[in-house]
């Protein structure tokens, strides 16, 4: 190495030495952080079967010597908490206007938004991350005024891709638009389904678009028992307990399928929410609870028991609802699993190949596409058999929310002269 290079390499030293962390300000939407960061922190990265996004999040910042100050927000908590160590700032919201309807929503996302705001600046953050979703993007337009970058990480869709908007939405779109096109430093999206929306609010002339995939642990896969032969054919849902899930079409399919005679299929829902007691009550009332079983939620070892014992998996979310990119899609082709759904999921756009789509809310082409993929060895066999090459797209790619992200970051910190470039 030549003298000048040493000399250089040294100023770069000194420099580094005088050079405050970058803060990064992160809102990771509703759960339970404290306990993420505990579990992150001692290595287990995992909830159920996917990496968590604020582990992600968190390694990105250790790689980028970063200090992080993280909040989520849940109606579930009985009252805030706060926790630090070291370099990291974790903070648990209770929000209870997150369960608001109407009006009231908006008020209470005004609310949130402004907190996040003043938090941000007292916290002094050079970026702020916005994961989740926000009804009033526009408001953080206003911490550009005092430096500071803002990176919006879009995990569902802004509308109800199949809902036709009123003057209200047409009028906060346009809001919003002016936040994507002016104020954000880059956008990072979930799915296809969001980058049309970003594209659509801005005319095409918003933030560079990042996209992103869910991130999962391969080994966890590896030992999956392969389902017994059918019959009985068994049809596993994943997710929440609601109404716009679709759970109450998957009965109403179980009935159509017991009217018929066909006691050779089966359902197993793994998962809660506010409609599963009266879910329960109307299985048993239809006498189906031997068919139609209910699991509530699963634990890691439980919920790939289930994904192992499935013949296909079916994810019939209803089109008023706006559907982020379903990791279930994700999961059910990794375990090589045919899947069931229709374009209301922006997932399906990835895993197309091993999946059968039907029209949103059409609760017979759901159960005539279950019948089809148990009566009809090839197209069954022709869809198992793309699970692989769809399994690579999340197993083997640098489009996981960490390598994004940190690729985001970085390209801001270098800019603002935090850190330096590294190789």
């Amino acid at each position: 190495m030549t003298d000048v290079n040493v000399a250089h390499e040294r100023v770069q030293v000194q420099a580094a030495k005088k050079r405050r962390r970058a803060r990064i300000y992160y809102t990771a939407g509703p759960g339970g952080l404290i306990s993420s960061y505990q579990h992150w922190r001692d290595g287990n990265i995992t909830t159920d079967v996917a990496v968590t996004y604020s582990g992600q999040l968190f390694d990105v910042c250790r790689k980028l010597d970063a200090e992080v100050y993280a909040v989520a927000s849940s109606p579930d908590y009985p009252r805030s908490e706060e926790l630090h160590d070291g370099v990291y700032h974790i903070r648990q919201r209770r929000c209870p206007w997150e369960t608001w309807r109407g009006p009231m929503f908006h008020l209470g996302d005004l609310v949130g938004s402004l907190g996040h705001i003043g938090a941000a600046l007292r916290y002094g953050a050079d970026v702020v991350v916005l994961h989740g979703g926000y009804s009033h993007y526009y408001l953080y337009s206003a911490l550009r005024l005092f430096g500071i970058e803002i990176v919006p990480v879009l995990m569902t869709v802004l509308w109800p891709k199949y809902k036709t908007l009123g003057k209200g939405k047409r009028a906060l779109n346009r809001l919003n638009g002016w936040f994507f096109r002016h104020s954000a430093s880059a956008i990072v999206s979930m799915s296809e389904d969001c980058s049309r929306q970003i594209r659509e609010m801005t005319d095409g002339r918003s933030a560079a678009i990042e996209p992103f995939l869910p991130k999962f642990c391969s080994d966890l896969f590896e030992d999956l028992p392969p389902p017994a032969a059918a019959p009985p054919f068994r049809v596993l849902y994943v997710g929440r307990i609601e109404r716009y899930k679709g759970v109450l079409d998957l009965l109403e399919i179980a009935k159509r399928f017991d009217a018929g005679g066909r006691t050779d299929i089966e359902f197993d829902l793994c998962g809660a929410g506010p409609m599963f007691d009266e879910l329960r009550g109307d299985v048993e009332r239809a006498g189906l609870a031997d068919r139609f079983r209910l699991h509530g939620h699963c634990d890691q070892k439980a919920l790939l028991r289930m994904y192992g014992a499935s013949h296909v998996v079916i994810v019939p979310t209803r089109s008023e609802f706006p559907e982020g990119f379903n990791q279930v899609l994700a999961e059910a082709v990794i375990s090589g699993k045919p899947v069931i759904t229709s374009s209301v999921c922006p997932a399906l756009e990835v895993v197309k190949e091993a999946a059968v789509e039907v029209p949103p809310d059409d609760v017979e082409a759901y159960g005539d596409a279950i019948l089809r993929l148990y009566e009809d060895p090839a197209l069954y066999a022709e869809k198992q058999n793309a699970c692989p090459t769809v399994r690579d797209k999340f197993l083997g790619s640098d489009l996981t929310f960490d390598n994004v992200m940190e690729r985001t970051l970085e390209a801001i910190l270098v800019r603002r002269r935090l850190i330096d470039p590294r190789p």
